[in-house]
C-alpha cells in the first residue's frame, strides 16, 4: 500500500496518463463508488468493459500492490466522503438549491479528504521545516500562484523570512541564492510542472530541503521532494475532465501549517500583532 493517503477519488480526478480500457475503469469508480468498492475484480472488470489484467494494472498504477488492497482504501474512501457519485454534483440554474447543495457537498469532501490524507509525521516534519528555515521561497506557476501568494502572506505574518514572486525569472533566480539552511515550498497539483522541476532541481543541487503540496504522489515533482502533502480536488466532478482545478484543499493545507505555527510559535501572536497593527491606518476611514 503507498506511503500516503491519498484519495483514490481525487487520483482519478486527477490528469492521470491512463490507457483507454483504464480510463473505463476509472470513469466507472467514479460514476458508482459505493458499488465498486465491494465488487470483486471479475465484476469490476466486468462492469467496466475492460479485462481483471487491466484493474489489475490500473490498481499497481495508482500505487497499490494488489486490488485487495485498492479495495480496502476505496472503501474508506467512500466512507469518509459523502455523495461522491456524479449524480449529486450536478450544477444547474434550473435547481437552484439543489445545485448549492452539490457544491457544499463537493467543496466539504475535498476539505475532509485532505484533512485526512495529512499523517501525523509529515505534517510535524513540514512545520519542523518550516520553523528552522532561514529563508522560505514559494513557487508556484498558472491557476496555484493565488494559493502560493496566500501562503507567502501568512508565512510572513508569522515572523518567518518568506519570498515569493508572480514571475517565473525572479523565482528561478532566488532559487539559485539558496542554501542548505533555507526551504523551498512548492504547490503545484499535477506535480508535472517543467518549470517548476527545473526550480526543484535547482534547490536539490545547492542541498535545499523541498516541500511540496500535490494532488498525484506518483508526480515527477513529488519524486524530487524531500517531503509531500497531499491535496485532494474533486473539482472535475462538478465540471470537466478539461478543467480540474480546485484551490480550496491546497489552501486548506496552507491554513492547517498557519494554525500549528501559530500555537508552537512562541512570537507568532506578538508578529502577527505587530503585522495587524501596521495595517490599523488603512481600516480606520
Amino acid at each position: 500500500m503507498p506511503g500516503h493517503q491519498t484519495n483514490i477519488i481525487s487520483l482519478l480526478c486527477s490528469d492521470l496518463n491512463l490507457f483507454a480500457a483504464e480510463r473505463r475503469i476509472a470513469d466507472y469508480i467514479l460514476a458508482h463508488a459505493q458499488e465498486a468498492a465491494n465488487m470483486t475484480q471479475a465484476q469490476l472488470a466486468a462492469e467496466s468493459g475492460s479485462s481483471e489484467a487491466t484493474v489489475s494494472r490500473f490498481c499497481k498504477k495508482l500505487g497499490y500492490e494488489n486490488y485487495r488492497v485498492f479495495q480496502l482504501s476505496l472503501a474508506r474512501d467512500v466512507r469518509e466522503t459523502h455523495r461522491i457519485d456524479t449524480h449529486s454534483n450536478d450544477v444547474s440554474l434550473e435547481d437552484i438549491p439543489q445545485s448549492l447543495e452539490n457544491i457544499l457537498n463537493n467543496k466539504l469532501n475535498e476539505i475532509t479528504a485532505t484533512i485526512h490524507s495529512l499523517s501525523q509525521d509529515s505534517l510535524l516534519r513540514a512545520l519542523d521545516l518550516l520553523r528552522k528555515a532561514s529563508i522560505i521561497e514559494v513557487a508556484a506557476v498558472g491557476n496555484t500562484i493565488p494559493v502560493a501568494l496566500d501562503a507567502s502572506f501568512k508565512f510572513k505574518q508569522l515572523g518567518l523570512r518568506c519570498v515569493m514572486s508572480e514571475i517565473l525569472e525572479h523565482q528561478s533566480a532566488f532559487a539559485l541564492t539558496l542554501t542548505p539552511n533555507d526551504l523551498l515550498f512548492l504547490i503545484s497539483h499535477s506535480g508535472r510542472s517543467r518549470r517548476l522541476l527545473d526550480i526543484a532541481k535547482t534547490a536539490r543541487e545547492r542541498k535545499v530541503p523541498i516541500v511540496l503540496i500535490t494532488g498525484d504522489p506518483s508526480s515527477p515533482l513529488a519524486r524530487i521532494s524531500d517531503l509531500c502533502l497531499y491535496s485532494t480536488n474533486l473539482e472535475s466532478l462538478l465540471t470537466t475532465k478539461e478543467f480540474t482545478l480546485s484551490r480550496i484543499s491546497a489552501i486548506t493545507i496552507i491554513e492547517v501549517l498557519y494554525l500549528f505555527l501559530v500555537s508552537s510559535m512562541p512570537a507568532a501572536r506578538r508578529n502577527i500583532s505587530k503585522h495587524e497593527a501596521l495595517m490599523l491606518s488603512d481600516k480606520n476611514l
